[in-house]
């Protein structure tokens, strides 16, 4: 009896969601190929872990669902088909060990790098038979919607007709990583609406003064409480040059994205003693001796030292209130006006892509029988902390197992 191949699969992008799902797809007995454009796979996921490689977090699956705002519903699905312990389990597998750090993030234990990582896993994808086709660029859809696939080195064209196919091309920050949303072009040509891009989890433009750049610098913040409208966050906030960073100002680029299309002016409020209540505050500033500088204060008696005072002298608090209530309300709720958002390249993600209503439940387009979604290029964002890359392993996860489903029923 002749034995028929099992149908081929491409995917197109080898970012994180690709990756995964090319695996899922090899260990379910499909033959996958995937094309990326650039010399090597992986390389947003590399320049993910260079400021420590967080994969995910240890948070329950209630609250890590709502880390995908509107789109919680959704995620709770993909989450439970492919959990942040399922992720821990398939780096264990390729034998990288991981631990939960004091903030509930999951990383890789010291003795491991993001390179470690990518190598065992690209072994284990060529023990599977997937086959890697580095510096092949999608160019779109023949007429008869197979894939048109430029070979970078020699220029050749060729067209892939491949039974499913799973687009993983990422969003549009980082562009020298090749996420660069060009795609969105191709899609659109197919009548699939993709919302615009727009910078996510990135820092926020102030309009510093020159003393304060040249007094201040780059300079962190520790444990203060940040809010945008009814939103805050805690953690460490750094002063730079332009403006805001760090994760309470990434955590609130939603609201100030939402804030600054209003076109009034964006304002956060810094909290400087999150931890201090309001009547306490006001009790310690109480104390000060009429005659002594607030500065000296404020170090002595809150450990609000420099740049603190240049900070309160920046937000037009030459003279800092003599009445403590008022005082007490300043340091809690300084407000920071805000013009803008870095630049979109600059964004550690983006929101925008792929709309919702293009997509089935298998992450199938609709307008596209056999064309599949996962990753970055669908219209959601999350926090850092883990959230971002346990999403794109999961919508890969989910979109390799709607595959299965898909070929399952069109036999």
């Amino acid at each position: 009896m002749q034995q028929t191949s099992p149908p081929s699969i491409a995917i197109v992008g080898g970012g994180p969601a690709g990756l995964l799902a090319a695996q899922h797809l090899a260990e379910a007995g499909y033959q996958v190929r995937v094309y990326e454009a650039q010399a090597t796979v992986g390389r947003k996921f590399l320049v993910a872990g260079h400021g420590g490689f967080n994969l995910t977090n240890s948070e329950d699956e209630t609250r890590f669902a709502a880390r995908y705002a509107i789109h919680a519903s959704a995620f709770s699905h993909y989450l439970r088909h492919f959990s942040p312990n399922d992720l821990r389990a398939w780096a264990a597998a390729l034998g990288i060990e991981t631990f939960v750090g004091t903030s509930g993030r999951v990383f890789p234990t010291a003795e491991y790098k993001p390179a470690q990582l990518l190598r065992a896993w690209l072994e284990r994808l060529q023990q599977l038979g997937v086959k890697l086709h580095t510096r092949h660029r999608w160019l779109g859809f023949t007429a008869d919607k197979g894939l048109r696939i430029r070979q970078e080195t020699t220029g050749q064209e060729l067209t892939v007709r491949p039974a499913a196919t799973l687009l993983a091309l990422g969003g549009a920050s980082w562009a020298k990583t090749g996420s660069d949303g060009h795609w969105t072009t191709i899609l659109e040509q197919q009548n699939i609406a993709c919302a615009p891009f727009q910078p996510s989890n990135c820092g926020a433009e102030v309009a510093w003064s020159a003393y304060f750049r040249e007094k201040v610098g780059r300079q962190p913040l520790k444990n203060i409480a940040l809010s945008c409208g009814t939103h805050t966050v805690r953690g460490e906030l750094m002063l730079t040059d332009y403006g805001l960073e760090g994760t309470p100002v990434y955590a609130l680029t939603p609201q100030l994205r939402a804030a600054l299309a209003t076109g009034h002016p964006a304002h956060l409020h810094l909290n400087l003693k999150p931890d201090m209540a309001p009547a306490q505050l006001t009790a310690k500033l109480s104390q000060r001796r009429s005659g002594s500088s607030w500065a000296s204060f404020l170090k002595e008696t809150l450990r609000l030292g420099p740049p603190v005072p240049t900070l309160l002298r920046e937000a037009g608090m030459l003279n800092f209130p003599s009445e403590a209530a008022e005082a007490a309300q300043l340091l809690t709720q300084l407000p920071i006006p805000v013009a803008g958002l870095r630049p979109l390249d600059e964004a550690i993600s983006t929101a925008g892509g792929v709309t919702w209503a293009e997509v089935n439940g298998q992450l199938m387009l609709q307008k596209l029988p056999g064309v599949f979604v996962a990753g970055e290029m669908l219209d959601w964002e999350a926090p850092t902390g883990g959230y971002l890359l346990q999403g794109c392993f999961s919508t890969g996860a989910w979109a390799a197992r709607g595959i299965r489903e898909w070929l399952s029923a069109i036999g």
